[in-house]
């Protein structure tokens, strides 16, 4: 039996470490990051808090609810970094309990599913590397879990109150991401009166119609939520907008990605790198070997399977795909893989040997210590030389910990794996300050360009901008872009003769000498005095694109 008390705080302890650790070694990202920060901060300073804006117009990427969120601690605490960067990670520990929630509806005779099934999404590398950014897709994993515990709960007891949940997650899921909520959930939904046996449930008291019935309402009200907002904000931001919250950014995507467009089958080619440290230990595959006895397979290992793979065939069939869209679905291979190992080990007394996850750690820690010191290697990729490679050290060190030990219980096996993944977090943060510091830090930058606004000079940003250096500098007006059509850069120079024009380089032109130079990512941002680029107009011809 696993001590649930201390495996529950040992979780808390573990997440909260992870997220101080990238609070403090990593600076706000470009573009994603900054981009959405951005679009706060404009909301904020115009006051406009329907409708996003990024860079003095409507924003129709994203739905408002995080940046609502970031404005209500900003009314509480003032405007600030931290806060921001703390919704996102705070979702994601509410997505570790919920998870927990559900492992314990899905199966309340084996009470260790849910701390087992806890451990198991912590030490996810995937997972908890990316519970620790400003992103929408922990807000959305958050609300698909507390869409499927309303499910579950309804079909499980019969209770109204599941529909209301399940209602109210769709709402605000939607309002978090748009609906791609009814990917991760609607499948499940309908399908949950065909997922096995489930205990103290009589159909003959619950007919199907009625189920569905009540689902279609839940629906429908879920979607009222979400009109709530997009009703006003359509009117209030244009035909474009409108246009592009309600036909754009859901019927275009899945038809035609205008962004990440990927094969068919590109998830299942990823999806073992996705899962690490998982996919690595022998022990989480002799235990799925259980499915192939079908008195194992109850409703809620039928509902986990739906649950993934139904998403999955979903998103393989969009055509805009990314890793993070998957990000729900690792809570219903945590409570799989936690399930069937509770199960081998209550068939036999087993020992378990982590020597295969443990290779992770030792191999990233040596590439840690071996990459920048390769020259042909540094000279490719000039930001390995900032790599504190000494931290790999103790990425190695931790991954031999725990591959020289032998014969542990399940608890120890589950916690040593999950202390070696938030090791190499940690060990890869560390790693990477420097080059996090030197290379994807924009603040002084955009801190330059405040100055230079409120000195009365006009900024133009050449070729596409993703707002970075709105928030970052506090900026109270927009950044020209120009670039795109050559009319525009020659309306700027006419405009704006003292004007500053910032451009973004590979190779960055020898003559003349630009006004200030920042280095970003494999890239050297340049910003020129409009003159300079009145006298040297091919300086925007050698432009390398973002």
């Amino acid at each position: 039996m696993l001590n649930k008390t201390a495996d529950f705080w040992f979780s808390l302890l573990l997440w909260l470490l992870i997220l101080l650790m990238a609070l403090v070694t990593r600076t706000i990202l470009p573009v994603d990051e900054t981009r959405y920060l951005s679009v706060a901060w404009e909301m904020w300073i115009s006051n406009n808090f329907l409708v996003p804006q990024l860079n003095g117009e409507a924003y129709s990427h994203k739905p408002p609810l995080l940046f609502w969120l970031i404005h209500l601690g900003w009314s509480i605490f003032g405007v600030n970094e931290l806060w921001p960067r703390l919704v996102a990670p705070l979702f994601g520990l509410g997505c570790l309990l919920l998870t927990r929630k559900i492992a314990k509806l899905l199966w309340p005779h084996l009470r260790d599913v849910g701390d087992l099934s806890l451990l198991v999404l912590l030490g996810s590398l995937f997972w908890i590397t990316f519970a620790t950014l400003t992103m929408f897709d922990l807000l959305v994993s958050f609300f698909v879990l507390c869409a499927l515990t309303g499910i579950i709960i309804s079909w499980q007891r019969g209770q109204v109150l599941g529909f209301v949940i399940f209602s109210i997650s769709i709402g605000l899921g939607g309002l978090a991401k748009g609906p791609v909520i009814l990917v991760h959930t609607l499948p499940v939904a309908l399908l949950v009166p065909y997922l096995g046996n489930w205990s103290h449930v009589s159909l003959k008291r619950k007919p199907l119609t009625r189920w569905y019935l009540a689902l279609f309402l839940s629906i429908v009200f879920g979607v009222l939520i979400v009109l709530c907002w997009a009703l006003p904000a359509g009117y209030s931001g244009g035909e474009a907008y409108q246009n592009a919250i309600f036909f754009g950014q859901t019927v275009g995507r899945m038809a035609k990605s205008f962004a990440h467009e990927r094969p068919w089958w590109w998830y299942f080619m990823v999806l073992p790198a996705l899962f690490l440290p998982w996919t690595f230990w022998p022990s989480v595959w002799r235990s799925f070997f259980l499915l192939k006895i079908s008195r194992y397979v109850d409703s809620g290992v039928l509902f986990c399977l739906c649950w993934f793979f139904s998403a999955l065939f979903i998103f393989s069939l969009i055509s805009g795909k990314q890793l993070h869209y998957l990000l729900p679905e690792f809570s219903a291979l945590a409570l799989l893989i936690s399930y069937f190992l509770l199960l081998k080990d209550s068939v036999s007394k087993l020992k378990y040997q982590i020597f295969f996850p443990c290779l992770i750690s030792i191999i990233c820690g040596l590439a840690i210590i071996i990459l920048p010191n390769i020259s042909p290697v540094m000279e490719a990729i000039t930001w390995l030389e900032k790599i504190n490679w000494g931290w790999g050290a103790l990425a190695v060190l931790i991954g031999l910990w725990g591959a020289l030990q032998r014969k542990l219980n399940l608890k120890v096996a589950v916690r040593n794996i999950v202390i070696g993944s938030a090791g190499l977090v940690i060990t890869v943060h560390l790693a990477l300050n420097s080059v996090l510091a030197s290379n994807y830090n924009l603040k002084p930058l955009a801190q330059q360009i405040r100055v230079w606004q409120d000195q009365g000079y006009a900024i133009a940003n050449f070729g596409k901008y993703h707002g970075q250096y709105n928030f970052l500098g506090r900026l109270k007006s927009p950044i020209t872009v120009i670039g795109v059509k050559a009319f525009q850069k020659i309306a700027f120079l006419k405009a704006h003769p003292n004007g500053r024009i910032i451009a973004y380089y590979k190779v960055l032109p020898s003559a003349p000498a630009p006004i200030k130079t920042v280095q970003f990512r494999q890239m050297t941002i340049a910003v020129w005095d409009a003159s300079s680029f009145r006298t040297n107009p091919r300086l925007g011809d050698r432009r390398e694109n973002k």
